[in-house]
């Protein structure tokens, strides 16, 4: 287990501190403690927050002339229906709401705290209300929201966590394009958080649906909800993919730039930044998998299971025989009835058109056709596949050699490791690659002695050269390793051999 980074978490100390210090004036107001002429509690909290949105609407709409008069129109409209208070009630209590958020010494409100990041007491200075204007005929003062209080109305505002994942997109994409490299690992790290919270709810939602719908309206609602919530997750996996996209052209731009041995630690950050949005965009892409079956199967489900329910709560004789017996009725009536339950008509019939209508043509064949894998003993030496693939198969053991004598690689999983530090994944995401190690480990011990393989006419041939004389044993391991999404491949153990020729041979 990794160890916590201190320095890392209390990054920003300050910053959160101040959005919490921006509620105090709230609580400040809460722990008032008011009454209306009925003895029933005001909530005063309440009416602070009513004020911040009478502000906001206010500088909206572009009214300048807001004061304690207005407000104390305002909060009247809102609660006469509530409490019951006097005219100059509504007043005082505007009058002590503004005096809260724009204390009358004239200075800014100040909180007071311990700085975690800097270890000492730290003082936050913030304003909530400034003076807007001054109406000398009236001698009224006139407010309007400051910086600060427009910050605490968007804390109040419910930014649907939905985006959350979305927002966290945009931002690692600042981060790579700045090269805070540091930064981006811990948003990915967030983005994994948001895409665990959507699976829970996911789950919550399945649930919700199976025992919800008992109606069409609320199957209607559902359905709609699913198609929103399947178009966001289509958007953001479409984002995932261009945010993989860029990180390749950044590592790939960083080695190629020799960054890699200049700046060790910038491009070992985006190897792991990559192996870690590989792997939330694999749990995220089981998000779409999930809403997909929610959409086709549990909705659909919970469809038939109401058409189900209804036909259970039909009863045959009270709802139709009863309805018909007991009521005349016209024949339009009877018919319109009766429909519902009546077969549809059915005619056997042949159109001559169908003479016309495309045929299946069967080829006979003496021998039936087979589709496969290129054998390895195929001996098509023109074939450009089977020469690309010669010349891969040639590359990749000149590779595992190197591995195996300067960097002591015994262990497929450890032949993985040590593409990753060359920056070469690219190779194990190919199909070739795998195949190449279920061939050696079907043929093991493995050595340049056969016939076929020393004339070069199997595509093992430039492979099988570059052992020079030695075997290479193979064997399996009880591991499964699997670093791409499409291929998965039990581990092995390597061990070569020096030998005469008499050695191993079949």
């Amino acid at each position: 287990m990794e160890s916590l980074d201190l320095k890392e978490i209390t990054t920003g100390y300050m910053e959160r501190m101040r959005r919490l210090a921006l509620f105090d004036p709230l609580y400040d107001l809460e722990r008032k403690r008011e009454v209306d002429l009925e003895g029933k509690n005001i909530d005063m909290k309440g009416l602070g927050l009513l004020a911040l949105l009478f502000f906001f609407e206010n500088k909206l709409i572009r009214e300048s002339k807001t004061g304690v008069k207005q407000l104390a129109a305002f909060l009247k409209e809102m609660t006469h229906q509530v409490y019951i208070l006097r005219d100059e009630k509504y007043e005082e209590y505007a009058r002590t709401i503004i005096q809260t958020f724009r204390p009358t010494h004239g200075k800014k409100r100040s909180y007071e705290y311990f700085d975690w990041e800097k270890k000492e007491t730290g003082v936050i200075e913030y304003s909530i209300l400034k003076a807007n204007n001054f109406d000398v005929q009236t001698n009224a003062q006139y407010y309007t929201l400051d910086d600060d209080g427009l910050e605490l109305i968007f804390a109040t505002k419910e930014f649907y966590s939905e985006f959350q994942l979305s927002i966290n997109q945009l931002i690692l994409r600042k981060q790579l394009e700045k090269g805070e490299f540091k930064g981006a690992l811990r948003q990915i790290n967030e983005m994994r958080i948001d895409v665990e919270t959507l699976e829970d709810r996911m789950e919550k939602l399945k649930h919700e649906i199976q025992r919800s719908i008992v109606s069409e309206e609320t199957f209607e609602r559902y359905k709609q909800l699913l198609n929103d919530i399947y178009g966001r997750l289509e958007r953001e996996d479409e984002e995932f993919k261009e945010l993989r996209n860029f990180v390749k052209e950044t590592r790939e731009r960083l080695y190629a730039q020799d960054v890699h041995k200049k700046e060790r630690n910038a491009y070992n950050y985006i190897l792991k930044i990559n192996r870690e949005l590989e792997e939330v965009h694999y749990e995220h892409s089981h998000l779409l998998d999930q809403t997909f079956h929610l959409k086709n199967t549990t909705l659909m489900t919970a469809q038939e299971s109401l058409y189900y329910a209804g036909m259970q709560s039909f009863n045959f004789d009270q709802d139709l025989v009863s309805r018909v017996v007991s009521a005349p009725l016209p024949m339009d009536a009877m018919k319109g009835l009766l429909h519902p339950f009546l077969k549809v008509e059915e005619n056997r019939t042949w159109s001559p058109l169908t003479v016309l209508a495309e045929q299946n043509l069967v080829e006979e064949r003496e021998e039936k056709v087979e589709y496969h894998f290129l054998d390895v003993n195929d001996d098509n030496t023109s074939d450009p596949y089977r020469l690309w693939l010669t010349k891969k198969y040639g590359e990749l053991m000149e590779l595992f050699l190197q591995s195996y004598e300067n960097n002591g690689v015994r262990t497929l999983s450890g032949f993985f490791a040590y593409l990753e530090n060359q920056g070469m994944e690219e190779i194990y995401q190919q199909r070739y690659f795998y195949d190449f190690w279920l061939i050696l480990h079907q043929r093991s011990p493995v050595h340049h002695g056969n016939e076929d393989e020393t004339s070069g006419k199997t595509v093992l041939g430039e492979a099988l050269s570059s052992l020079n004389g030695r075997v290479l044993i193979v064997t399996e391991r009880n591991i499964i390793i699997q670093k791409v999404d499409r291929y998965s491949i039990q581990d092995m153990t390597f061990e070569l051999e020096g030998t005469d020729d008499g050695l191993f041979r079949e």
